[in-house]
């Protein structure tokens, strides 16, 4: 999975900085506990990392220089995709195939 600049820049940010990994770790957890359909939570996720970001773009220089020609609204899906994959729970098992007959 790759992620575009606005994601690599925060998830970059967040290893630097204790506090906000573990908030967003916390985040995802809890988030990923609640049933839903499958790819709502990391669209719950995305909106909320793109409000993350635009608060503090007014506060974190890095993500300042991002939008230094005016914030514009891009797609934080990947970075949520992946911290779910990362942070929460793992995928359940498949149920093994039976043994092929010869």
């Amino acid at each position: 999975m790759s992620l575009n600049r606005y994601e690599q820049t925060m998830f970059n940010y967040w290893q630097k900085e204790p506090d906000e990994l573990n908030h967003w770790k916390n985040k995802v957890i809890q988030a990923a506990k609640t049933a839903s359909r499958p790819g709502e939570i990391s669209h719950v996720l995305e909106r909320e990392l793109w409000e993350y970001f635009a608060e503090r773009s007014q506060h974190v220089p890095l993500f300042r220089d991002l939008s230094a020609g005016g914030l514009r609204r891009v797609s934080l899906l990947n970075l949520a995709e992946y911290v779910l994959r990362l942070w929460g729970p793992p995928p359940k098992n498949r149920k093994p195939l039976p043994p092929l007959m010869s």
